[in-house]
């Protein structure tokens, strides 16, 4: 049997170049202590040795991690996987998270945190000691979470928060929930709605205010009225079907419904459907996330698509930025998207 090929180490690099370990990873690490000629006789002896820098090689420097932590809410993730309903927010945040990181020479690591926890600070803290992450990727409602912030404010971790403006430092990323709520409600007043209602989500998240904002705006600038055409939901199936069932039986009932998740919106598909109320020919039905499940339901659902994969791509840049001090700060917009299908029509 012959013998399995020796993997090329930082040690064969060092050998090979005649330098030390330090000069290696300082090579690596692409720092700037280090004389061109010995940066190029490391370099020579990378490429004829065909060495791949490890995290570990990486991390002797001592300077930093090369990972970036990605936190999420542990309640409602696992929720979402035992019931396997589709939701892939997990998917493109990683998608757009560990592509980047891969692209810098980065490795992200995920990890679940619940937020409502009294011990929070305590477990984040054993992440932190545990990874030591050049900085965090925080999603809501971790991004709002006053606790959080300032633990991560206070040991020095750049990080980013996905859908909030609140105070506390890092950097802000939106996906402009109230231009993406606007700009579905446009779409169907432009088709001649009137009464177009909207399911809202759980107001934990701010992204549920800012689409209840965008709606109400929207309709204000086509003078069309709002009173008895919000219904409030909490991105959950059930709380859909509620909402749903409220609004349809009113006597002079919308004709379009805006649903602020996939959930709500295939809840407001069946509701509609046992009370013989057709879609799209009846009642016009758009929802928010564009998970993969709408493409599939009967008719596939128009949604805004939210840019999830763009939006923590992004954050891992900043973040990386902000770990070489390059980082400018201040709020950024990465802008949804409506992708029609079947469930919207003018109104009879």
């Amino acid at each position: 049997m012959g013998r399995r090929r020796q993997a090329v180490t930082i040690r064969h690099v060092a050998s090979e170049a005649g330098v030390s370990l330090q000069t290696v990873s300082r090579v690596i690490n692409n720092e700037s202590n280090v004389r061109p000629e010995m940066r190029a006789r490391v370099q020579g002896a990378i490429d004829k040795l065909g060495y791949v820098p490890s995290i570990a090689a990486q991390r002797m420097s001592g300077s930093r991690s090369y990972l970036i932590l990605a936190l999420n809410d542990r309640d409602r993730t696992i929720a979402d996987w035992r019931a396997r309903q589709g939701a892939d927010w997990i998917d493109q945040m990683l998608l757009g998270g560990m592509l980047t990181c891969a692209e810098h020479g980065y490795r992200m690591i995920f990890e679940l945190v619940d937020t409502h926890s009294d011990h929070v600070e305590r477990e984040l803290a054993g992440i932190v000691a545990a990874l030591q992450p050049d900085g965090v990727v925080l999603t809501p409602p971790h991004s709002d979470n006053a606790q959080i912030v300032a633990f991560l404010a206070g040991k020095h971790i750049p990080f980013a928060r996905i859908g909030s403006l609140g105070e506390g430092g890092g950097i802000a990323l939106t996906m402009d929930d109230e231009a993406a709520a606007g700009m579905a409600t446009r779409y169907l007043a432009d088709l001649g709605h009137r009464r177009i209602a909207l399911i809202g989500g759980n107001r934990e998240y701010h992204v549920s205010d800012w689409r209840i904002d965008g709606w109400r705006s929207a309709m204000a600038e086509a003078g069309l009225p709002t009173d008895g055409l919000l219904a409030e939901g909490d991105f959950s199936y059930a709380s859909g079907e509620a909402a749903a069932q409220a609004l349809l039986g009113r006597a002079e009932r919308p004709t379009a419904i805006i649903a602020s998740n996939d959930q709500m919106a295939l809840a407001t598909l069946e509701t509609a459907r046992a009370m013989g109320i057709a879609i799209p020919a009846d009642l016009s039905l758009i929802s928010f996330d564009n998970t993969p499940i709408v493409r599939f339901s009967q008719p596939a659902l128009t949604a805004v698509d939210q840019p999830i994969a763009a939006t923590v791509a992004r954050a891992v840049e900043r973040l990386i930025a902000a770990g070489n001090g390059e980082d400018e700060g201040g709020h950024e917009v990465i802008p949804a998207t409506l992708v029609p299908r079947d469930s919207v029509a003018p109104p009879r």
